[in-house]
């Protein structure tokens, strides 16, 4: 159902998968953290009438790493967003974002405003906030962590797929079904069996998280109308308290709150898809 392409940008070649309606309207599709763009497979049926191009993020799935030396670094993901929209020739398109990939569409919107059309959000509104108290044990741990990192080591071995399936459920509370989309296209074969093909310079400690009122004046620089779909439970980075405080903070948006777990759009495609068709389709 879906056409693997290439892009290239200024940070490296980056993939996605491309299926639903060349001439219908443009969706950019971002995933969450170390998920890829298999995460949107689920919802392909659902907008088959949209131009959905669900986009591997740098270090994930198929697209390039940062280059040896450099980190990931929260504002260079708007930077890569951007390189992808002129690559496809988009001066706009519509952006839906799960996760991390919300937090990144959160940010294109706040601050290009003029490519967005409308801005679709599951589980996330803005990056995870952090406390000043905490900023520099935080920055200490972060700064251990990313000079530890032995860039040349030989990469941890899988034997077999049911083995990588197992460890992403060890971490994350998902179907097994769901599991096995994101880890096939997150896997490379080597000598004995496969290895992880996302950047291991991902899982490593963010040195910086922005204090709360700070992402409230990025969403209120939000103009494009915006839908927020959060689970219940919410996780806990994400409460019903900070989610509410940050939606009263668009210019125009709405959440609609669904019984679920957090990849609730891979594990009920059908409620999700009808819900985005009718926001992203209403004019």
């Amino acid at each position: 159902m879906s056409t693997e392409i290439s892009l290239a940008t200024a940070r490296g070649t980056l993939t996605a998968l491309r299926s639903g309606n060349p001439d219908g309207p443009r969706l950019l599709a971002l995933h969450g953290w170390l998920d890829n763009a298999a995460s949107f497979i689920p919802l392909q049926p659902e907008l088959k009438d949209f131009d959905l191009v669900a986009l591997d993020l740098p270090g994930h799935g198929g697209s390039a790493h940062r280059m040896p030396g450099y980190d990931y670094v929260f504002v260079d993901w708007i930077h890569d967003v951007l390189d992808v929209l002129d690559a496809l020739g988009w001066k706009t398109a519509n952006l839906l974002g799960h996760s991390m990939g919300g937090a990144i569409a959160t940010m294109v919107a706040a601050g290009a405003p003029e490519r967005i059309e409308r801005l679709a959000l599951i589980e996330a509104l803005g990056p995870i906030s952090g406390k000043a108290e905490e900023a520099g044990s935080r920055l200490r741990t972060a700064v251990k962590a990313r000079r530890a990192l032995d860039g040349g080591k030989t990469p941890r071995v899988i034997p077999a797929l049911d083995a990588a399936v197992a460890a992403r459920l060890a971490v994350s509370q998902m179907s097994t079904e769901a599991a096995t989309l994101i880890v096939e296209r997150n896997l490379r074969s080597v000598a004995g069996g496969y290895a992880w093909r996302s950047d291991p310079r991902l899982t490593l400690p963010g040195h910086v998280r922005t204090d709360e009122a700070f992402i409230h004046g990025w969403i209120r620089a939000i103009e494009a109308p915006t839908l927020v779909i959060a689970a219940d439970p919410a996780p806990v980075y994400f409460t019903p308290e900070a989610r509410d405080a940050r939606v009263a903070q668009l210019q125009d948006g709405r959440c609609e709150v669904v019984s679920g777990g957090h990849h609730l759009h891979m594990e009920q495609a059908p409620r999700i898809g009808s819900l985005l068709r009718e926001f992203l389709l209403t004019r």
